[in-house]
């Protein structure tokens, strides 16, 4: 992306719309802030010329901004009016969330406690959603709930073992099966699967969109089954699926017969008619060709729901039955049974079957699914996509990574974090792919996920990040904010002793350590602020300081320059006797520290 559309993607991401949901009259860009926010280096001009130019008041519906400063230099100042006026230029429907049609790749930073997680919520509604994001925190979570039910949120969290393997993909121990048989003890082999961040991208690259119809599907009243057409493993069994969706219909096979007669209602009429053929002699009523021929001659009816898989671990394809039995001999025999199917989705390659079905499903070609372990609001949203006489851009999903900075991310990415970037996305210019090292599968990162990262500075500072992380992604800082703390708590000023542990803390060690305001967000008395402090502030300060307690004691106002015993607010101090033979004057002397019983006292974090 070039310096200047970088600029005003920043701009309205992070000055504009954050200041039009404030309910802001203006908001003032400073050129040096948006020049760093936008990663670019000594190029303030050209972010002048974003500000300044026809391009940005279009994209975020402003008028010409009043400038103040010297003239395109780091410290020039643009103000922008967001009064809605005659002057403003007109919007084409949709133009506003342009920036959600482009992938974004966010870091939010800070110390712990300062809302990372609840903030990845919000922008994750906001990319899918779009303006405005709701400000309560009940519905916002409802939509993300939602958003996540049908899998176009995930959220997965970095740590020390992360792998390659368990993020992008990995072999795994399958069980061998013979086709069309249930599972055996017959050994095991191992195969690729994919993970997290493959089952979102393919999800993300195989998405049309949801579809404008009024009648939207649902799964009500419908019986949902697994189906393969074809064995996906045999070339010669290819075609079938082409054929089928091109045809409007399912193929099945299993005994080159005429199943239309009414008598073979009855799975043993079946069962006696297959026995006459050579292939079939062994078969009896209860066996898996007879009764998935008997599902799909009697049992499937118009309306049910077909999820089409390749192999076990992708779905390939999802339709409902719209016609009863029909026989279609082949030339060359075998698979001339066929139901019309209107197709609703279809991806050659497959997407994660683990996204449809909490169980693994078996190689039976037809069964009937467990309404229980079925995902519904996933398979409603691809029962639901546009067909391809209803061009639209794709659904966008997000992905994200909790304490990104806890794992190995050169190790966890691999050579993947050059398809993050923006110009390497699927459908640009200079689109890249590469071939995975287990499947084989060519894979590439589509434009319609967006990945945001969290990170705790007191983990990791964000100087010793990957490097080639750093240049892919975007950073916002969150820091602790006093103000959203209520001032009266049974007389303790949270506000004020908020900001006095921060300016001590950062004093004595430095900013990235803070203590966050979501540790006292929910204190409403006295008591709630004694527990947050004796629980959690205390323990964490005195990792902070490697059990330093004078630091501890220096930070919560309890530290005194005289030598003897203390009685603090917060922490007790008693002086330890030498063992004998080890007293003296050259002796410095030892204390015991540890924290004081009952209530505490904050007048010396309240100055």
């Amino acid at each position: 992306m070039r310096g200047a559309e970088r600029a005003r993607l920043v701009a309205l991401n992070y000055f504009i719309a954050p200041a039009r949901e404030a309910g802001k009259p203006a908001v003032t860009i400073r050129v040096g802030d948006l020049h760093d926010m936008s990663g670019l280096v000594r190029n303030w001009a050209n972010v002048c010329q974003a500000l300044e130019g026809p391009k940005f008041r279009t994209l975020a519906a402003v008028s010409e901004p009043r400038r103040t400063g010297p003239v395109r230099g780091a410290s020039t100042e643009y103000t922008f009016s967001l009064i809605p006026t005659a002057s403003m230029p007109e919007v084409p429907a949709g133009e506003l969330s342009m920036s959600n049609t482009k992938p974004t790749n966010l870091i939010l930073f800070g110390p712990p406690g300062t809302g990372k997680t609840y903030a990845t919520a919000a922008e994750a509604v906001r990319l899918l959603c779009g303006e405005p994001v709701p400000e309560d925190h009940g519905e916002l979570m409802k939509v993300y709930r939602q958003l996540s039910d049908e899998r176009r949120i995930e959220f997965v969290t970095f740590h020390q073992s992360m792998s390659y393997e368990d993020f992008v993909e990995g072999l795994r121990p399958e069980t061998v099966r013979n086709e069309n048989e249930p599972a055996t003890s017959a050994g095991f082999q191992l195969e690729p699967r994919p993970g997290i961040f493959r089952q979102i991208a393919s999800s993300a690259e195989s998405n049309r969109g949801r579809s404008a119809r009024a009648d939207a599907l649902h799964l009500d009243g419908r019986q949902v089954y697994k189906m393969s057409i074809g064995n996906s493993a045999l070339p010669q069994d290819a075609p079938l699926f082409a054929q089928a969706l091109a045809e409007g219909c399912t193929i099945f096979g299993f005994a080159d017969l005429d199943w239309s007669d009414p008598r073979f209602a009855e799975p043993a009429e079946i069962a006696s008619a297959m026995q006459r053929l050579d292939d079939w002699a062994g078969v009896k009523p209860g066996s898996p060709s007879v009764r998935m021929t008997d599902i799909f001659r009697n049992r499937l009816k118009p309306g049910d729901i077909l999820i089409v898989t390749r192999g076990n671990l992708l779905v390939r394809a999802v339709g409902e039955v719209t016609g009863e039995y029909e026989f279609h001999p082949r030339p060359e025999g075998d698979y001339g049974h066929r139901r019309a199917v209107r197709w609703l989705w279809s991806d050659a390659e497959g997407v994660p079957a683990t996204e449809f079905y909490r169980k693994k499903f078996s190689q039976l070609t037809l069964y009937p699914l467990v309404p229980e372990d079925l995902n519904v609001p996933v398979l409603e949203r691809y029962m639901n996509s546009r067909t391809p006489e209803e061009p639209a851009a794709p659904d966008p999903f997000v992905l994200i990574i909790d304490e990104i900075n806890r794992a190995n991310v050169s190790k966890v990415f691999g050579e993947l974090i050059t398809l993050l970037e923006e110009d390497k996305r699927l459908g640009r210019d200079n689109e890249l792919r590469i071939t995975l090292p287990y499947s084989g599968d060519r894979f590439g990162v589509p434009q319609n996920l967006h990945i945001i990262g969290t990170m705790n500075t007191a983990d990791r500072s964000i100087a010793l990040l990957d490097t080639a992380l750093r240049r892919r992604f975007t950073f916002r800082e969150l820091m602790p904010d006093p103000n959203v703390l209520s001032s009266n708590v049974d007389g303790i000023d949270l506000q004020k002793l908020l900001t006095t542990l921060n300016d001590r803390i950062e004093y004595l060690f430095d900013r990235d350590h803070q203590i966050g305001h979501a540790y006292f967000i929910r204190c409403e008395t006295k008591e709630d602020v004694d527990d947050v402090m004796r629980h959690k502030i205390i323990p964490l300060l005195a990792e902070y300081f490697y059990e330093d307690w004078s630091k501890v004691a220096a930070v919560l106002g309890d530290l005194t320059p005289q030598e003897g015993d203390i009685d603090g607010a917060f922490l007790v101090r008693r002086r330890l006797t030498a063992p004998a033979g080890l007293a003296g004057d050259e002796m410095a002397p030892r204390y015991r520290w540890k924290m004081k019983e009952g209530a505490f006292s904050y007048q010396n974090l309240q100055p």
